[in-house]
């Protein structure tokens, strides 16, 4: 896009074919491109309201825009959007520039020569100061400059311009009639197409300094909101690297290489566009101009500040430390307390694992408030909500906290800290084990950004917490057995963020953890074993964890055991309450089905208590499912029955549908259990009740395809048929349990030994 190029020669910042530092001291020169947008305002000045409808005007109107502003493009492209518009005046443009070119150079002298005459008159078809006069004015004032020798170079320009042009036109007009007669050279075409595309990119001169101001925002805006838009990071570097050939001092540009590199994870590449792009403003002296303060300190202080981030986000935390002090150091010398406040925030993400971090980030809200930053003292309200979430705070007081940071938000226009609250309620609702209110939640998220649009059809749905609230919404749905509707949100979420985009790394864990636990469901640990790699080096606590649950399926125990001690002991020094619990939940399980009950029951009260204190409710639920599944074990089923009544309503009202299954399972195995010594007719009601349970527990495994717990429940079925004397359903049920065990053969443990 900003290569060098013939139309250089006539760039009047170029002496002996050198381009000066300074390259943007002009705003505008003239270039091909630009007379073929000349030569379109001048015919569309020159054609009279009836020739042109309304609507083909407004579409006009409509493109100028980015013709004006956008990089220089080829003839045939700027033919073909013309003629999207307006075909009529698309033949007209191409007659006029065709007649210049194929003429003599006093043809392009007389065409400059009539523009002026478009502010003449008492109504002049352009005015001076609207967007249209202000170009025609550069352009004439730029041509205006041009020595003799600057002027034929630009015409002979315009004539290769011009014959570019024309064989582009041809060679299309031959792939068309091609592509009629041959239908099967598609993909030849497209990547005809692709070359041409690459072509017109590496053939284009170098940018004005609105042209190039106008790429950069852009493509920033895009990187933000959208980035599966914006330029691929390859491409967009080339670009970058091409226009910091004309100018190397040009600040903005190292800023948006800064971030294309974070794209990638380029840790080298994007220090060193980083440190370039603060050193440039230094240089320039654009800080003390537009701040009216010493703009060298300042660019130092936010340069150690950025610093500091950049190694945060690597993970580079002592280098983080180091550059955050520098910064604190020289913001204190220059009584910079907005730079202070940042400062301080950013301690409290180096920090936030230590118990007194809730400290740091308290004062850190004070003073954003104090010193009237809200993005800053809304930041440090929804950290506190979270930490205090993780603390096992009440969800009426976080939900109360995240109302009052809302309000800042809509009070100072904060979309984009919008979406983060409410992402993050989604979060929370899912931590407390409220799926119906984190679905509602997540569904709101996608609701409001797909009404919200930014910028040039830009939708604002690709920022994190958009991620974050469709990978619940995959979780969610998954767990309700509904696979299809998941992976059709997966399939967006791809879309949406391609592998190589910063959030992928989001749906990649979501995707992985779903398959993992489809394959567990169907008795495939082979294929989970598999999967297992994928998901540790996206998040080595659940990869760990993972492995160990098919280690457990496997029956290799004692392997699974040291796996889940050291997972164990890891989670209590980081304080990862959720996973310790679903630790303890599954040692338990190992205890029990090595048949030993008595030594789970310690472990169940101890995960019992954790979840108790951290009001992690659907957690406590499966603790006490576990503990009436372990007393069932040790003969005791009137107690089990009693204490499934206090979990079964949260589980059957916001729990997985295998959950829900397990539950009613359970239900049914102790009321045979505790039918036992019922009277004949009131152990037949019984069993009656436990086999409707079982035909509801059955109905539940069905939904996520689980053949395993399945078979159990058949089995179980055909006993409580046979003891009834039903024959017929007694077969029934049998046969299926030995299609059943054909396919899935027992590892050699006892049925009743499997929750």
């Amino acid at each position: 896009m900003a290569s060098v190029h013939e139309s250089l020669y006539f760039n009047p910042m170029m002496t002996n074919g050198v381009v000066h530092a300074n390259v943007f001291g002009i705003k505008d020169w003239v270039t091909p491109y630009k007379i073929a947008v000349l030569v379109l305002l001048n015919e569309m000045g020159r054609t009279g309201e009836g020739a042109v409808s309304l609507m083909e005007r407004r579409r006009l109107n409509q493109l100028l825009l980015p013709l004006l502003q956008g990089p220089d493009i080829t003839l045939s492209k700027l033919y073909k959007l013309i003629e999207e518009s307006c075909p009529q005046l698309a033949n007209s443009v191409q007659i006029r520039i065709k007649l210049m070119a194929e003429g003599e150079l006093k043809d392009m002298e007389q065409f400059f020569d009539d523009l002026s005459d478009s502010f003449s008159g008492t109504e002049p078809e352009v005015h001076k100061t609207s967007v249209v006069g202000l170009f025609l004015r550069h352009m004439i004032l730029a041509y205006s400059k041009l020595s003799f020798s600057q002027v034929f170079k630009l015409y002979t320009a315009l004539q290769q311009y011009f014959q570019n042009g024309e064989k582009k036109t041809v060679e299309d007009a031959d792939m068309e009639l091609t592509n009629r007669e041959e239908g099967e050279r598609k993909m030849e075409k497209e990547e005809l197409d692709v070359s041409i595309r690459e072509e017109e990119v590496s053939c284009s001169g170098p940018l004005s300094q609105k042209q190039a101001e106008f790429f950069l925002s852009q493509q920033a805006s895009l990187l933000k909101n959208d980035e599966t838009k914006a330029l691929t990071p390859a491409s967009l570097q080339k670009e970058l690297n091409n226009l910091l050939k004309f100018n190397p001092d040009f600040a903005e540009a190292h800023y948006l290489s800064y971030l294309n590199n974070l794209r990638v994870q380029d840790v080298f590449s994007s220090t060193h566009s980083l440190l370039h792009y603060f050193d440039r403003l230094i240089l320039t002296g654009a800080e003390s101009k537009s701040n009216g303060e010493e703009g060298y300190g300042r660019s130092l202080r936010y340069a150690a500040l950025n610093l500091a981030a950049l190694h945060c986000r690597f993970g580079h935390y002592q280098q983080a430390e180091l550059a955050l002090q520098e910064a604190i150091r020289i913001a204190q010398e220059s009584n910079d307390h907005v730079c202070l406040q940042h400062c301080l925030s950013w301690l409290y993400v180096l920090g936030q694992k230590r118990s007194d971090s809730y400290v740091l980030l308290e004062h850190s809200v004070k003073k954003a408030v104090h010193f009237g930053l809200p993005y800053l003292a809304s930041l440090g309200i929804q950290s506190l909500v979270q930490q205090r979430a993780f603390a096992g705070k009440t969800a009426n007081k976080l939900m109360d906290a995240l109302k009052d940071s809302d309000l800042l938000h809509w009070k100072h226009s904060l979309s984009e800290l919008i979406d983060i609250s409410i992402a993050q309620k989604t979060a929370i609702w899912r931590l407390y084990g409220r799926s119906t209110m984190a679905l509602q939640q997540a569904q709101m998220l996608l609701s409001m950004n797909s009404l919200e649009s930014v910028n040039a059809g830009v939708q604002q749905n690709n920022t994190e917490s958009f991620a974050v609230a469709l990978c619940h919404l995959a979780e969610l749905h998954a767990e309700q057995g509904c696979f299809a509707a998941a992976s059709e949100v997966l399939k967006h979420l791809k879309e949406r963020f391609p592998p190589n985009s910063q959030h992928a790394q989001l749906w990649m864990l979501c995707d992985q953890k779903i398959q993992f636990d489809r394959a567990m469901n169907d008795g495939k640990y082979h294929l989970a074993d598999s999967l297992v790699t994928g998901i540790t080096a996206l998040n080595s606590i659940e990869g760990v964890y993972r492995k160990a649950i098919v280690l457990q399926a496997q029956n290799q125990m004692s392997e699974a055991h040291k796996l889940l001690q050291k997972l164990l002991i890891h989670c209590q020094k980081i304080r990862n309450t959720e996973m310790v619990i679903s630790v303890l939940l599954s040692v338990a399980e190992l205890y029990w089905r090595s048949s030993s009950p008595t030594v789970a029951l310690p472990v169940l009260l101890q995960a019992l208590a954790l979840s108790k204190e951290y009001r992690l409710q659907y957690l406590a639920s499966q603790t006490v499912l576990n503990l009436a599944f372990a007393q069932l074990i040790l003969g005791i089923p009137e107690q089990a029955l009693s204490l499934l009544h206090m979990a079964i309503e949260p589980i059957l009202a916001d729990g997985a549908v295998l959950d829900k299954g397990r539950a009613m399972f359970l239900v049914a195995k102790c009321q045979v259990a505790s039918a036992a010594s019922y009277d004949p007719p009131k152990k037949a009601e019984a069993l009656e009740a436990a086999i409707e349970n079982l035909n509801e527990a059955k109905n539940y495994f069905a939904k996520v395809d689980c053949k395993e717990q399945i078979r159990d429940v058949v089995y179980f079925q055909a006993r409580l048929y046979h003891t009834l004397g039903k024959t017929q359903e007694r077969n029934r049920c049998a046969m299926l349990f030995r299609q059943l065990h054909q396919e899935l053969p027992s590892h050699g443990v006892p049925l009743i030994n499997h929750l």
